[in-house]
């Protein structure tokens, strides 16, 4: 990280590319961090108490938050005078009810030990609520959707009034949909049996659900999608196993948040697999008729990875594509973190 943040700093000061005179012109440095609990629930100015409740947070997203820290420190290192700002994953994820986040486990854990559903992606999917509501005309505060994100890690969100009331990431990220490498939902008790009866510690099992599962433990070929379709094709039958479990966990999804959202505008594809697997999107939507949800083949393939409606008209529910931009909402929220920090000084 402070590698990286050395060749960035040359590129802004470069005299050719004339870009800054001095690193004392970046104002403000948003960062993603993917996990701030129930402590940090806003975008905020990054101090060292900060920093410290990041590292608290760091055993419920060990594959994310100690990186994000690095990248903090490289920041604050590169430039000092700069106000650095935390954009957390889990803020969109606030406004769940309790009856959504909460597991059906001894209260006295979610007390102690703040066991519950935070979610995650929150960056991506507030854009592409954003943007989907935009695109169709609906009052952001009016718009019921569900957003799917779909890339190396995948989640879904229920959205009723432009605000996410459910969505399929947990305490960490790796509840809810079939992922590159990480399982999503399975049964609590696979964690006993793996211990009990194939002798496998709690780190073992730690990594084989986090980094040796999803399409690339189901398919042994990659965590890829590109590369798993290319299997399936060539007749590879865990390739192509894996993604009909990959799409059926979609489905499943679709259902339940429908049945929780009520009235539903819009399901909106986003992220790599969800912008450019027309495929998987196609898969997706095959049956889902009787539940007012109709996909217009011809258009699939033409809004293809741009953005834009891909449902037949007399679909009751929208089928989009829009391509999230979390680094656009990042900077957003830095922004607007950072003025409203000076405004209160």
């Amino acid at each position: 990280h402070p590698a990286a943040f050395d060749v960035l700093r040359a590129a802004l000061l470069a005299p050719e590319l004339g870009l800054l005179s001095s690193v004392d012109e970046i104002d403000a440095i948003g960062h993603r961090v993917v996990h701030g609990a129930e402590v940090l629930v806003d975008s905020t100015i990054i101090d060292e108490r900060v920093i410290e409740t990041i590292e608290e947070c760091s055993p419920l997203a060990p594959l994310h938050n100690p990186p994000n820290l690095a990248g903090i420190k490289a920041a604050q290192r590169a430039f000092p005078n700069a106000v650095n700002v935390a954009v957390f994953d889990t803020a969109f994820h606030r406004d769940m009810p309790p009856h959504a986040y909460h597991y059906a486990i001894p209260y006295e854990l979610y007390e102690r030990l703040h066991v519950r559903r935070y979610g995650f992606h929150g960056t991506s999917h507030r854009f592409v609520t954003s943007r989907a509501a935009e695109l169709l005309g609906i009052p952001y505060a009016e718009f019921n959707a569900i957003t799917i994100h779909l890339g190396n890690g995948c989640s879904a969100a229920a959205i009723r009034g432009g605000k996410s009331i459910d969505t399929s990431l947990g305490l960490t990220p790796l509840e809810g949909l079939v992922m590159g490498t990480r399982s999503g939902d399975i049964d609590p008790g696979v964690i006993f049996h793996l211990a009990n009866e194939g002798g496998l510690s709690i780190d073992d099992i730690d990594e084989l659900l986090n980094k040796k599962s999803g399409l690339l433990g189901l398919s042994g070929v990659s965590n890829d999608m590109r590369e798993v379709q290319e299997a399936a094709a060539a007749g590879n039958e865990r390739a192509h196993l894996a993604i009909e479990v990959f799409v059926y966990r979609i489905r499943k999804y679709i259902g339940a948040y429908i049945a929780v959202i009520g009235r539903t505008d819009a399901i909106v594809f986003t992220g790599g697999i969800g912008e450019n697997g027309l495929g998987i999107r196609r898969k997706v939507a095959a049956g889902l008729e009787h539940m007012g949800i109709v996909l217009d083949v011809e258009l699939n393939a033409q809004v293809g990875s741009g953005e834009g409606v891909f449902s037949r008209p007399d679909s009751r529910i929208k089928l989009m594509v829009v391509p999230t931009n979390e680094e656009l909402c990042i900077a957003r929220e830095t922004r607007d973190t950072a003025n409203a920090s000076r405004r209160a000084d």
